[in-house]
């Protein structure tokens, strides 16, 4: 059944674009249904479209279907929308130099047990990740459909190893949450771009295994323009979907900024917690902190406040995909992200049973302010141990250091032993 419908009204504008140059190619799209998708499917099919993926969680399918046809499935009277199937990119800028992870442990808890579902380019088999157990506990390719895990670009075994890296291949080298489980979910290629479909695709692969691997927080270091709003956009759609389904969902801002407005989808999606990326100077102080460059300004296409908090993003050191224990640097919003990912992770083992309302909240209650744009910093930059409200303690690790690389600094009146080199990743713990 069909309806005499205004085209543009439920046609994304770059479908319609492609819709009205007169081609005869096949495009992929995202149509959105108002109903279940029994009669659309069977309406596609009929057209010579094929279905790509079902997507029950958010009430679609990804099809391809000739560009002639689109105007026709938008007539179909449960057609709600039909958007494109956008190109998404990782959310990567260029880096430099290391920085160390070393002081997780302060906190006292690891994450351990909790599942962090990385949407990404793949992961590797990284010594930090497999050994002395492999807590690579599922991966699932959308790309190239393999089985083995493996990470062809890099960008996701750099993510993972923040998120959970535990240091067996050199010490000096952990992630926020060393013992957690990493599930990879393939989504982006080895040049670190993907399509929407396949990435709700992920999404909808994580919500239907979420009870599995013990799922709770999904860390997506990627976006695309934001060229509609979060009601319409498809990436946002299905952020707000798995939020529903109970995950933390944590995505970067973008690397658009400073730029007003710059914030990519999904991060523009409300509940969803953005994350922005702070360059520390290289200094233990949080004063002379600021606002990385690159990191994506809001306000949203919608007009909301984004990101919502800032964590460091410039020059991390992690994961290589380059053989089984080599690292490097990184930095992007792409970095920052995980961080926040992981931050969840342990508060969701201190207290799973938290929602993720609950877990946005506490992470955005627990920052500190560094910049008097909420635009650019949001409530400010995560505090770990404020989150989780544990005591501050000095770290042993510190005490062992030699002379020569230690200093000692002041910090709300208490006087500290402190290794430069672990600078960036001292002031979620400060």
């Amino acid at each position: 059944m069909t309806r005499n419908r205004s085209g543009s009204k439920y046609i994304h504008p770059m479908v319609y674009a492609k819709m009205t140059r007169g081609t005869n190619e096949n495009l992929t799209a995202i149509v959105h249904s108002t109903d279940t998708c029994d009669h659309i499917r069977d309406h596609i099919t009929n057209l010579g479209g094929k279905i790509k993926y079902e997507l029950p969680f958010i009430g679609a399918i990804a099809v391809e279907l000739p560009t002639k046809a689109v105007g026709h499935v938008a007539q179909h009277h449960q057609v709600e929308y039909v958007h494109d199937d956008a190109k998404v990119f990782k959310t990567m800028d260029v880096a430099t130099l290391a920085v160390n992870s070393k002081l997780v442990n302060q906190s006292g808890y690891s994450g351990k047990g909790i599942g962090v579902a990385v949407l990404d380019t793949g992961v590797a088999l990284h010594d930090d990740l497999v050994k002395p157990s492999n807590r690579i506990v599922a991966f699932k390719d959308f790309i190239n459909d393999r089985s083995r895990p493996y990470d062809d670009d890099g960008h996701g075994t750099h993510v993972s190893g923040i998120i959970a890296g535990n240091g067996y291949a050199n010490p000096k080298y952990k992630g926020i949450a060393p013992e957690a489980n990493i599930i990879g979910v393939k989504v982006l290629d080895e040049t670190g771009g993907g399509n929407t479909s396949d990435i709700l695709a992920g999404l909808q692969w994580v919500v239907d295994n979420k009870e599995k691997y013990n799922i709770k927080v999904i860390s997506m270091s990627l976006g695309s323009a934001a060229d509609s709003s979060y009601r319409q956009d498809a990436l946002s759609r299905g952020v707000a979907a798995a939020i529903q389904n109970g995950f933390t969902v944590v995505v970067s801002a973008g690397n658009s900024g400073p730029a007003k407005q710059s914030i990519t989808s999904p991060g523009i999606e409300p509940r969803a917690i953005t994350v922005g990326a702070v360059d520390d100077n290289r200094t233990a102080s949080l004063q002379d902190d600021f606002i990385a460059d690159f990191s994506s300004r809001g306000p949203t296409i919608d007009g909301l406040s984004k990101p919502d908090v800032v964590a460091p993003g410039v020059d991390i050191h992690s994961l290589s995909n380059k053989g089984s224990n080599g690292y490097v640097s990184h930095s992007g919003t792409s970095m920052a992200a995980p961080i926040v990912a992981a931050a969840a992770a342990l508060l969701y083992e201190k207290e799973p049973n938290l929602s993720p309302s609950q877990v946005k909240s506490r992470i955005m209650g627990s920052a500190i302010s560094i910049d008097r744009n909420r635009n650019a910093q949001g409530a400010g930059i995560i505090h770990i141990d404020s989150m989780l409200q544990v005591e501050d303690s000095t770290n042993s690790d510190n005490e062992a250091s030699s002379p020569d690389m230690r200093r000692t600094f002041r910090s709300r009146g208490r006087s500290k032993i402190f290794d430069p080199s672990l600078l960036t990743m001292l002031l979620l713990f400060l």
